[in-house]
């Protein structure tokens, strides 16, 4: 992945409401949770949720799905998990350079 995805995801879970929209739906796992029971859980107005939720799509850590009448929204695992593994593959890396050259 590169830094400047890793930064725009950052951005997006920097801002305190989305943050806590997106721990909401990970809580919630990988069925996710209409959008009506996400504006319930958090408390955010449903105009202002939208625009949080479309930041969210637009980095790739949520989707949305339709069942009838119905949106979901979902985390998207495997970029969150991406995005965490950025930071565990970069764990003690120049410590392993240093190693390797000594070696």
């Amino acid at each position: 992945m590169d830094v400047q995805t890793l930064a725009s995801r950052l951005e997006a879970l920097g801002n305190e409401s989305r943050l806590n929209i997106f721990r909401t739906l990970v809580r919630a796992g990988p069925e996710g949770l209409a959008v009506g029971e996400v504006q319930a859980r958090t408390g955010i107005a449903r105009s202002t949720l939208s625009h949080h939720l479309h930041k969210l799509i637009g980095v790739g850590l949520i989707s949305q799905r339709r069942e009838r009448t119905t949106l979901y929204c979902v985390v998207c695992f495997e970029v969150l998990d991406d995005t965490l593994g950025f930071f565990q593959a970069e764990c003690c890396a120049d410590q392993r350079i240093q190693e390797e050259s000594a070696a």
